[in-house]
């Protein structure tokens, strides 16, 4: 049966209880990482622990754990699963309080839990995402990783519901923020182009990795800025990035191809790039 890490014990997951009156369960009053590992080496240790730090610092939740005592769980968890590709989740919220009550204490000790699950598998050479757009009706907040996914939720149910893969979304003037879960990117005449990072988009990790890989690399010019829907859906590609999905090409979007609904050229260049460098981080 599978550990987990909760409150500086491992134990298998069945055992593993919360208190109702933990603000995570009540208010989603906490923040998250996902780090991905494959084969048992995991990718960008230091940039998750760093966003996750800077997600607590946001809520005013102080960081509960040192780096290396982080390490130490997150090579626990991974030494169960040998050369298996899993993600490794860390949870924290601010912890059990005495009543359900909206304002917090300073007094209260963190909740922390970790545990590993399976990545998806990877798409087949060729093959590529299909997504549909919707306006982004998240909360204003999305730099930091909170716990409260309700929003990210129903988007990417809708698009579950309608047979896609994901959800790009717009803010109300029209712009790409990000997916329901993922970054954005799009190639515009042989630019690569990523939305610019405000309290509307998460400052993903992959998408961090994978901007300093091409920008290194010279051949593509990166850009971050304001992208509409109109470039979206005239773009020569576009992709996705996140922990789990890394790079992925979307081939539709709307039911529409994106340019003639085969996987890019620089996709395949920017996606091989990722692979090469993504565990020097």
């Amino acid at each position: 049966m599978t550990d987990v890490y909760l409150n500086g014990t491992f134990l298998p997951l069945c055992e593993a209880h919360l208190s109702p009156l933990d603000r995570g369960f009540l208010f989603g009053d906490g923040a998250y990482e996902v780090i991905p590992a494959f084969a048992g080496k995991p990718v960008a240790t230091r940039l998750h622990l760093q966003r996750l730090a800077n997600s607590l610092a946001a809520l005013r939740i102080d960081m509960p754990l040192s780096p290396s005592q982080w390490q130490d769980i997150i090579e626990r968890l991974l030494a169960a699963h040998g050369a298996e590709d899993v993600a490794i989740y860390l949870h924290v919220s601010r912890g059990v309080d005495s009543r359900r009550y909206h304002g917090f204490s300073n007094q209260l000790t963190p909740t922390v839990f970790a545990m590993t699950y399976a990545l998806p598998p990877r798409l087949a050479e060729g093959q590529g995402l299909r997504v549909i757009t919707e306006q982004d009706q998240r909360w204003r907040h999305c730099h930091i990783k909170s716990t409260s996914l309700l929003g990210h939720v129903l988007h990417f149910q809708h698009g579950k519901d309608q047979h896609a893969d994901e959800v790009l979304l717009f803010n109300q003037q029209d712009e790409l923020t990000e997916a329901a879960a993922c970054n954005a990117f799009v190639v515009i005449k042989d630019e690569i182009w990523t939305p610019a990072l405000d309290q509307q988009k998460l400052a993903g990790i992959t998408r961090q990795v994978l901007i300093d890989c091409v920008r290194k690399d010279g051949v593509f010019t990166v850009r971050e800025g304001t992208i509409t829907r109109q470039q979206v859906m005239e773009a020569n590609e576009v992709w996705l990035t996140s922990s789990t999905r890394n790079v992925q090409p979307v081939i539709s979007i709307d039911d529409q191809p994106v340019n003639d609904g085969q996987v890019g050229d620089i996709w395949r260049v920017v996606s091989s790039l990722f692979e090469q460098h993504k565990f020097s981080y």
